[in-house]
This record gives structure tokens, sequence and C-alpha cells, in this order.
């Protein structure tokens, strides 16, 4: 009885260990959108590595950016321009590595612009998970509502 008491505490210990480690991931995807709402080049750049990419694909068409190229495109927005959303996102870690992978929505100044999917991969460096590469698709149509609800003015 002793011995099944101590593995399941440390069982339960693994399991909150990785619920953190979880929420860590997604924090770093959400520096990144509070980065880009706020119009924080700053931000959004150190939610990134360097020389992270970004690939995005609509319809047949695919399109890469550099990071840092974004993070000054995007850093250069006005205040409260930009939203975007996730949920339900899957988190994957293993070692260093971690990937989230969500359901998300796009909104341009107030206003529902486009839907998809984000592929966030991430590393962990310095004690820190920062993202490495985004894929992502644009789609306009055929997006249902979000389960988030309204976004907040």
């Amino acid at each position: 009885m002793r011995i099944a008491c101590l593995l399941l505490a440390f069982a339960l210990g693994c399991a909150a260990a990785d619920q953190d480690e979880k929420e860590n991931v997604i924090a770093a995807v959400n520096k990144l959108f509070q980065g880009m709402s706020a119009g924080d080049a700053g931000m959004i750049a150190a939610s990134m590595t360097d020389g992270a990419k970004l690939i995005a694909v609509q319809d047949d068409k695919v399109s890469t950016r550099d990071g840092a190229d974004f993070a000054r495109r995007i850093g250069s927005a006005p205040k409260g321009s930009m939203l975007e959303r996730i949920w339900q996102p899957t988190v994957l870690i293993r070692g260093g590595i971690a990937t989230v992978w969500a359901e998300y929505d796009f909104h341009s100044n107030g206003k529902f612009h486009h839907c998809g999917i984000d592929a966030f991969m991430l590393v962990k460096t310095g004690g820190e998970w920062k993202i490495s590469s985004i894929e992502y698709t644009t789609e306009t149509q055929g997006c249902k509502p979000s389960p988030l609800g309204a976004p907040q003015k």
C-alpha cells in the first residue's frame, strides 16, 4: 500500500509539473499576441528566437517571413489595432522543444479578419520558452465562431 501511495504521489507531482510547463509554453505564445496587440516590436521580438520564421499558407500560396521583419512590421501598428486569439491548444513537450497547435481568429481594428490554424514550434533557451517558427493558415471563409465569444472592446 505504501508503494502504491508513493507512486501515486509521484505521478500526481509529475502531472502538475507537466501542466505547469504547458502553461509556460502557452504563456510564451500569449506574449507574442500581447506584443501584437500593444504594437510593441520589442515584446514581439523578445517572444521569438533569433532567426525565427513565419510561414503562412493561404489557399495554395505559401509565403515566408523573417521573425525580425515581422516584429518590426507588426510592432509599428497602432496599439489595439490587432487581436489574435487561440483556443483549445494542443501542447506537446519533450525536453527543450515544444509545439502548440490551435485554432485561432484574428481581428483588425475591431473587426473579424480571418481564422485558421496556428502551429508554433518553441525551444527552451536560458530557462525560457521562445518561438522558433510559426506556421499558420489564413482562412477567410468557413470560419466557425470562436468559443471565446466576441472580443472585448
